[in-house]
């Protein structure tokens, strides 16, 4: 990249990070839509998006443990298939138009995601058990899409935890917080597998994914989250989607 695209590339991905790290996610979603806005490469588009969402979902990960917020016992079950099936989606070779339209859809969803106020009504609803096949299942799926993609699968996890009373809102983005560092990393392990690890000259990157990381993850878990900033990452996620979907027509 050109020293101003860098520049502006590492800005973004600042802000990607401040934002997701603040609701326990990676951004891995986000960082795919920030580098599919300049044409990066799909195969270095992946690798990058899985090692950022590690760095900064790890960062959020410490913030929401340290304040108590992480349930091992919730987590677990939709880890145990998520992470084998992880694994497989980063060995699979898609073709780049099918590549972007997975994509899209995933930036879409993220847009949801990030876009409405999922919390609970009352925090004594907000916890109830769930079944372990059901937990399986869904781990298993999120697992393998979030592998063939490139992302930690918390955009798919977290509101389905708010939606279905599993978890308060701070327990789900602890919970996401594991959940996408662990995926991640057997996305990545998978590519590697396959000889489709891609990644080099992107330091800038990491450093601004890293500082990001820790201001996001200490608002996140200590004070609220802006939506107003939050609903406009959403409008820049489903532009990128559209982005994605005419360059694959």
């Amino acid at each position: 990249m050109e020293p101003v695209t860098l520049l502006v590339v590492s800005l973004l991905i600042f802000i990607v990070a401040v934002l997701y790290s603040s609701v326990g996610h990676g951004g891995a979603s986000g960082y795919l839509a920030v580098l599919s806005l300049f044409a990066v490469a799909p195969a270095i588009m992946s690798s990058t998006a899985l090692i950022l969402n590690v760095l900064v979902a790890t960062i959020s990960l410490i913030a929401y443990y340290r304040a108590g917020h992480l349930s091992l016992k919730l987590a677990g079950p939709f880890m145990l298939l998520s992470i084998p099936a992880a694994f497989v989606g980063g060995v699979l070779d898609i073709s780049d138009r099918t590549y972007f339209l997975i994509l899209a859809l995933v930036l879409l969803a993220a847009a949801f995601r990030l876009g409405i106020s999922l919390s609970p009504s009352s925090a004594e609803d907000s916890n109830k058990d769930v079944n372990f096949v059901v937990s399986l299942a869904i781990g298993g799926a999120i697992g393998l899409l979030s592998g063939v993609v490139g992302v930690g699968g918390g955009i798919f996890l977290s509101p389905m935890l708010l939606l279905m009373r599993w978890a308060d809102p701070k327990r789900t983005s602890a919970v996401s917080a594991l959940f996408i560092v662990v995926n991640s990393l057997a996305g990545l392990g998978g590519r590697f597998l396959r000889g489709g690890f891609q990644f080099g000259g992107v330091a800038p990157l990491i450093l601004a994914a890293f500082l990001g990381g820790i201001v996001g993850s200490y608002y996140g878990a200590n004070k609220l989250s802006g939506m107003v900033l939050r609903r406009l990452l959403a409008v820049v996620l489903v532009l990128a989607a559209i982005k994605l979907i005419i360059t694959s027509f």
